[in-house]
């Protein structure tokens, strides 16, 4: 009897799958017509484009298209002048030179070179192989691939630029330089990925706020990189053949600012938790597995879209996660009597699972998948509970909501003594967010002390300020917090339903005729209707760290009915919708693409410069808010001069 894990979605009209094709298929396959069952080639890559090939494709996809060999472009490679080469490579001057250096003189490396660029090459760089006379009659191929993302989800890509927040949101006059070389960088990638799926966007973005006379340059970012991205895809339709002429998909450019509080509150999904809680390597899980008589020996686990039990646990709240993991097991020893003749008695256990393994070898795999996970959940239920984070994660939800305040903060912080200083780090930058006239004065010094935290992570809060591009003072505010939590949620349902505001969110290409009525339709409406108080909305789910949840609420429920029912779905949804965080984007808001795929019949597809975890948010992105409020410290001193 083998245990229901649910099935990983393998739809090729899949984002990630259409992208895992391109490479198996166009670059690993570039003579499919002549080759033969024998005709293995070697795979060279920069470092790069190793990445993006880790990302994409298993070792052993790669194998199975004929790949016997794959080796680093920089290191020192033994000649193989019988077999073919393919090359994949960013469009360089170091990689060039180096497949030169390969490929020229009496005695070349290799017998054929097919090679692969992973984003538009410059001219110049052509100009420079074709001088190369030894090389030309040794190319069998020279392509774009036009695939310079990491596709780190079934719905989800990064331009792996990690310090997007400081490149972009620092004091640029001090390097304009980085500043033009992050944004005309990330936008070629993105870019690259409408090149891959052939698909045209419409290109929209969050508007810079106020005139233009009072707009900052970092409020002006979002602005940029779309215009960026509009110019390189309006080219692809004169450069890339059978590309679409007309728009066939929605890109919207949003930054950092929508959603200040996602990077650091605790969220309480089994993903999330798992690279909060746990040292990972990205998606990589290290652990040990004691066996009888030997020494723990270490394993390693991805945590990826082929574990179909990491699919139907990745998005439930952790209580119900742990509380599946342990009926799947149950409910296996309970219909096989070699399993319960396995066990000890009671509830089973990690030396239970070890001895079912030794009983039922053909069951290894999936008992070793459910033991992999019944011990993630429980080590982190351990955290939960050694760190005290039921009561912080209740109080940060009630600081969003606008339920607790100053009393509460103060309470736990004086009640929590042994709270770790990343957890009050997290707690104060939230507090502060929603009342930041809580930190007014000397106010925020005395929090400060009662944390018992260095003076410098109070000018980390003080920053906070300035995220969202403003210099002015915040007025004072209580009752609900008025920001947009979850706001890409709020965002995709109106860009989906033709009701997201130009004005608000402008459009590269003139709005075709209908999107000019619909505009037109909302002022109209907008005006005719008496006005109203506006009420303050938060569209952030409460993920309440509570055990006693129910498997119907939202926060409990998975995406494995989602993932089993979307095979074959993909090709009957709408056209897809493109979110592109700059600044890094958050395991929840990744969670909420998932949600909506299936919820509107669309495809959504979630960028961004990176994902980030709140331990990382918190040692290197605040780097930049350093850099954002001495930099407006700055200029108010030069305004006072």
């Amino acid at each position: 009897m083998s245990m229901d894990f649910g099935a990983p979605a393998d739809d090729p009209k899949a984002f990630r799958n259409i992208c895992r094709d391109r490479i198996l298929k166009d670059l690993l396959k570039p003579d499919k017509d002549k080759e033969t069952k024998s005709s293995w080639k070697v795979l060279i890559m920069d470092k790069f484009t190793v990445k993006i090939m880790a990302y994409a494709c298993k070792m052993a996809e790669i194998t199975d298209a004929g790949i016997s060999l794959v080796e680093d472009l920089f290191k020192r490679r033994e000649p193989m002048p019988s077999m073919d080469a393919i090359y994949f490579l960013q469009p360089l001057k170091e990689n060039v030179i180096m497949l030169l250096s390969d490929m020229s003189g009496r005695c070349p490396l290799y017998r054929k070179a097919y090679i692969f660029f992973s984003s538009p090459i410059p001219k110049d760089l052509v100009t420079y192989i074709k001088n190369d006379s030894s090389v030309i009659p040794r190319i069998g191929a020279l392509r774009e691939m036009n695939l310079e993302f990491f596709t780190i989800d079934m719905q989800g890509f990064v331009t792996d630029h990690d310090t997007a927040l400081i490149d972009l949101y620092g004091p640029s006059e001090q390097n304009s330089k980085k500043f033009n070389d992050t944004i005309s960088t990330m936008a070629t990638r993105i870019a690259t990925t409408f090149a891959s799926l052939k698909e045209f966007p419409c290109v929209r973005y969050r508007a810079p706020k106020g005139d233009a006379s009072t707009t900052t340059k970092f409020d002006m970012v979002p602005k940029w990189l779309a215009t960026a991205v509009w110019e390189i895809v309006s080219k692809y339709k004169s450069t890339i053949p059978e590309f679409p002429q007309k728009e066939t998909c929605e890109l919207l450019i949003v930054d950092r600012p929508i959603d200040q509080i996602a990077p650091v509150i605790h969220e309480w999904t089994y993903d999330a938790m798992c690279h909060d809680l746990l040292e990972m390597d990205g998606n990589k899980y290290i652990y040990e597995v004691s066996k009888m008589g030997s020494e723990p020996e270490k394993k390693e686990s991805l945590l990826e879209d082929h574990d179909p039990l990491w699919l139907e646990l990745r998005h439930a709240h952790i209580a119900d996660a742990s509380e599946r993991l342990y009926e799947k097991m149950n409910n296996f020893v309970a219909k096989n009597k070699a399993a319960q003749l396995s066990r000890d008695g009671g509830e089973v256990s990690t030396r239970d699972l070890q001895k079912i393994v030794q009983a039922l070898p053909q069951y290894s795999d999936q008992v070793e998948k459910l033991t992999l996970h019944i011990e993630i959940a429980g080590k982190m239920n351990r955290c939960i509970r050694e760190y005290g984070l039921r009561d912080i994660g209740q109080l940060e939800q009630d600081l969003v909501f606008g339920d607790a305040g100053a009393k509460e903060v103060i309470s736990i912080l004086r009640s929590k003594q042994d709270m770790s200083p990343e957890n009050k780090m997290r707690l104060l930058i939230i507090y502060a967010i929603v009342y930041p006239e809580k930190f007014e004065g000397d106010k925020g010094e005395k929090l400060m002390q009662l944390a018992k935290l260095p003076h410098d992570d109070m000018d980390i809060i003080n920053c906070l300020g300035y995220l969202d591009g403003s210099n002015t003072k915040k007025s004072s505010r209580t009752g609900t917090f008025s920001l947009k939590f979850d706001a890409q949620k709020e965002l995709i349902e109106k860009l989906s339903k033709g009701e997201l505001p130009l004005k608000e969110y402008p459009s590269m290409s003139e709005p075709s005729s209908a999107s000019a009525s619909q505009d037109a339709t909302q002022t109209a409406s907008s005006t005719a209707r008496p006005a109203q108080n506006p009420q303050p909305m938060s569209m952030r789910s409460r993920r309440t760290p509570t055990w006693a949840k129910s498997r119907n609420s939202d926060d409990s429920s998975s995406d494995s009915s989602v993932l089993r029912h979307a095979s074959g779905d993909f090709k009957r949804l709408g056209n897809r919708i493109f979110v592109f965080m700059i600044g890094g984007a958050t395991r929840s808001e990744l969670r909420t693409v998932h949600k909506l795929t299936m919820k509107m019949k669309r495809e959504i597809v979630l960028g961004s410069s990176s994902i980030d975890d709140p331990p990382q948010f918190i040692s290197v992105k605040t780097q930049f808010l350093f850099f954002r409020f001495y930099y407006y410290m700055f200029m108010q001193q030069l305004c006072k001069c």
